[in-house]
């Protein structure tokens, strides 16, 4: 390293392990300056530490220079404002590579500079390698070296952590996003000559997974189990308590539960699942009888169906019998089929059922406060079907229609099923759109 004039400069002190460097008074400035970069020295050699306070000062960096002359001693002293670290890879105590992995290891996030008196372009390359952001020769640098390589070895490092939160944020999110399409159902409905579509969007931004839930299965006696339901809110919790419940419901459809027990477990469930008692679900469930024109229709608190058939406009299936939302009353134990009476209602030979959340029908029509409700559906399902379209583009053209007229996306989420017999209903198929 060139020598540099320190007739005049206090000395060192060599009594002591570690000891800080006095950096020069900050000039003023009309600006606010900036904060000063807090840097850490490791070096054994006092001249040296002397040497590098000289360098800084010469061209006035804003730089609040430290000095430990080991290790150890720097590893009592590096904190969460330490920018940078000037390591000599000469330590007696540990220098070389394998301090500076040592180093990096318990700091990874710190830029660290590797300072060398040997010239050897083999040992540079192998510190950068190893993580360090630099590789300084003693002999070469000058005072504008110095200041470049400190502040280039901090931003390098900055940019390197902001990159390394970015992919680490893509890559949560994909993992998020697998685990919410595997949270979603796939029907079983094998043997029910019956078509299923379904399209599902949550109100929540980057969000593969909403409140709202759904479900269809067939039993071994042949009957058709349909559900769809609506947790109070969008979130994450509320996503998380759909999916209990979704399974759930399968759990018990599957153990032979139907009907009122079957609605009030799934209450007991929500009630022990949900974060406070003001949350609540609702509930639509229908199981079509095998072979029959007929199915028994449970509605909790949720909108009724829409019966589709050629030849007729949608027609809106009973709700005026319906019973309260799931966790918004307390259960009563002796009220037999009061709380959620069934309904057996006819649907005929070819039908579609549409199902589908309050999301749907709560958007805006226009600027002003008018939404589309149930009347406002059933004419926009009309004239659709009027068109020609049936099955899986029915139901998109409709929840594309219903956010043009709310002027964009829906802030709720929307579920929709549409449930077919008759025609060329012959496999089921789910959709997903994020």
């Amino acid at each position: 390293m060139p020598a540099t004039e320190r007739a005049h400069e206090p000395q060192p002190s060599t009594s002591s392990a570690a000891a800080p460097i006095p950096h020069p008074r900050p000039r003023p400035s009309s600006a606010t300056p900036a904060a000063p970069l807090s840097v850490l020295l490791i070096d054994d050699s006092p001249e040296d530490a002397e040497v590098f306070r000289n360098l800084l000062a010469e061209v006035g960096a804003e730089v609040r220079l430290r000095w430990a002359r080991t290790l150890d001693r720097a590893a009592t002293m590096i904190d969460a404002d330490t920018a940078c670290i000037l390591l000599d890879l000469e330590l007696p105590d540990g220098g070389g590579l394998e301090g500076l992995r040592r180093l990096l290891r318990r700091w990874p996030r710190t830029a660290v500079l590797a300072v060398t008196g040997t010239v050897d372009v083999h040992l540079g390359a192998a510190a950068v390698a190893a993580g360090a952001q630099d590789f300084l020769v003693k002999q070469e640098i000058d005072a504008r070296l110095l200041t470049r390589a400190v502040r280039y070895a901090v931003e390098r490092k900055r940019a390197d952590e902001s990159q390394r939160r970015l992919v680490e944020a893509e890559l949560r999110g994909q993992e998020n996003a697998r685990l919410q399409r595997h949270l979603l159902p796939t029907p079983l409905l094998d043997g029910s000559g019956l078509a299923f579509h379904a399209r599902y969007r949550p109100g929540r931004r980057r969000a593969l997974l909403g409140g709202d839930f759904y479900d269809a299965v067939r039993t071994a006696d042949g009957t058709v189990h349909v559900v769809i339901g609506d947790v109070c809110g969008h979130g994450p919790d509320e996503a998380a308590l759909g999916v209990a419940l979704r399974i759930a419901w399968r759990t018990l459809v599957f153990a032979g539960l139907h009907g009122e027990a079957l609605l009030g477990t799934l209450q007991r469930v929500l009630e022990h699942e949900r974060r406070s008692e003001e949350i609540f679900a609702t509930l639509c469930m229908l199981a079509i009888e095998p072979d029959s024109e007929y199915a028994e229709l449970h509605l909790a608190g949720h909108p009724a169906p829409l019966l589709l058939q050629e030849g007729s406009r949608p027609e809106m299936l009973p709700y005026d019998f319906g019973g309260p939302a799931l966790g918004l009353l307390p259960l009563e134990p002796d009220a037999g089929e009061e709380q959620w009476p069934p309904r057996k209602v006819r649907l005929g030979e070819e039908w579609s059922l549409m199902l589908y959340t309050d999301g749907l029908i709560e958007g805006r029509i226009g600027a002003g406060t008018r939404r589309l409700g149930q009347e406002g559906l059933i004419a926009m399902i009309g004239d659709h079907q009027d068109s020609g379209l049936r099955d899986e583009l029915l139901i998109d053209t409709a929840m594309s229609e219903v956010e043009d007229l709310n002027g964009g996306a829906l802030a709720d989420d929307v579920a929709v099923l549409l449930l077919t017999r008759g025609g060329s209903a012959t496999a089921a198929a789910l959709t997903v759109l994020d």
